[in-house]
């Protein structure tokens, strides 16, 4: 990455602003998966062994950029001092007096989280009264927020355009996995993408068309192409207005672009519905397709057993109910057995990542992305705002 790091800082006895992702699943008050809160542990833990003094700020669910105790940030403090092991000094507002005389009155042991940014409409605005308020409570600031570099916001942007700034740990690991795929994978690269929907995923799969050597398409998405072939669907969940972009994506991707074989199909997707596996090209009518079927896991996971660079974003079906689970399972254990020979797996965030975590293969994946969003916009080859205002190295 050539920008310019936390490491390159002299952060000594300085108040140092830290944007970070702790958009985490809160439920009776519990952080219930700490994933993004562990991530960014070794950027605070440098600034504290380098003598700064950290003060932290992330947005939290989508408050309606006003205070909502549904969405503050305690639960989050509290996960934080356990696994930091540190005090933990959360704040009860972002900006503004009390703000500032907290901070001129701590005694600097451990660290500082201020409020949700999302509590303040300035900050998806990029407000500058907002950011002048931000960037008044340091001395420098740290972009360690991937989940949210691909907005410019505030917290992302603003700050950074008001004080020396620098990335964070985690920024650096995240950009610097992407760009070994996309600039120089070891080869065969293999990408597997699912999803829902062509229209989503577009740019995504025309950029890695183009770098990959297989693209394996999975998921809901998948009954588009077909439609597309002239092929029956049944009730399966097509994009009619994407018809003709699939028939040129699979004239233009020849045999690079891998489609399942067989599909698993019910009326219904919910819990207890009766679930067939059937051919592609014979989907009934009254049915609909909810995951790739056993031939094709089987189809996947040779493409991925031969490949040294593995990018995979969006599950191969409705990994939620058991049913329809069996084919990002599959997927799943074939990217952790290649991983395990030595390949490099890059899982791009979102449900995938869900799905990993979820059968306990986290640990065996090079690295897994914080942030679905963004990863897919830096595959796609946009700007991320958040990376492009850090200053060059």
């Amino acid at each position: 990455m050539n920008k310019k790091s936390v490491r390159d800082l002299d952060v000594r006895g300085k108040r140092v602003l830290v944007r970070v992702d702790f958009n985490v699943p809160v439920k009776d008050g519990e952080v219930t998966d700490d994933t993004r809160i562990v991530r960014a542990l070794p950027t605070i833990r440098h600034l504290l062994s380098e003598g700064a003094h950290p003060v932290l700020i992330s947005h939290l669910g989508r408050p309606k950029g006003e205070p909502d105790p549904k969405y503050a940030m305690d639960p989050v403090a509290a996960k934080l001092e356990e696994l930091l092991g540190e005090p933990v000094l959360k704040l009860d507002a972002a900006v503004g007096p009390e703000v500032e005389e907290a901070l001129e009155n701590w005694d600097k042991a451990g660290i500082v989280l201020l409020e949700n940014s999302r509590f303040y409409p300035g900050e998806t605005k990029n407000g500058v009264d907002f950011s002048d308020q931000l960037a008044a409570l340091a001395d420098l600031y740290v972009d360690d927020a991937f989940g949210a570099a691909h907005r410019a916001h505030a917290t992302t942007v603003g700050v950074a355009e008001r004080l020396p700034a620098a990335a964070g740990l985690l920024l650096e690991e995240e950009i610097d996995y992407l760009d070994g795929v996309l600039e120089d994978p070891e080869r065969p690269f293999v990408a597997i993408l699912g999803g829902a929907k062509v229209s989503d995923k577009l740019g995504v799969i025309e950029s890695l068309l183009h770098k990959a050597d297989s693209l394996l398409v999975g998921g809901a998405m998948c009954f588009t192409f077909f439609k597309a072939r002239g092929y029956e669907v049944g009730d399966s969940l097509v994009e009619d207005d994407y018809l003709d972009e699939a028939r040129r994506l699979m004239d233009e991707a020849g045999e690079r672009l891998v489609l399942p074989v067989d599909v698993v199909v019910a009326e219904k997707m919910e819990e207890g519905a009766e679930a067939v596996t059937v051919a592609v090209d014979g989907i009934p009518s009254g049915k609909m397709g909810l995951d790739i079927g056993p031939e094709t896991v089987g189809l996947f996971e040779e493409r991925v057993g031969e490949a040294r660079t593995i990018f995979w974003n969006g599950p191969m079906g409705v990994f939620e109910i058991e049913a329809f689970a069996k084919g990002t399972e599959g997927v799943a254990r074939a990217v952790a057995g290649a991983s395990s020979g030595g390949a490099t797996s890059v899982i791009g965030g979102g449900d995938s990542v869900a799905a990993v975590n979820k059968l306990g293969l986290d640990d065996r994946m090079s690295h897994i992305s914080t942030g679905g969003g963004a990863s897919l916009e830096y595959v796609e080859g946009k700007e991320l705002p958040g990376v492009a205002v850090l200053p060059d190295k």
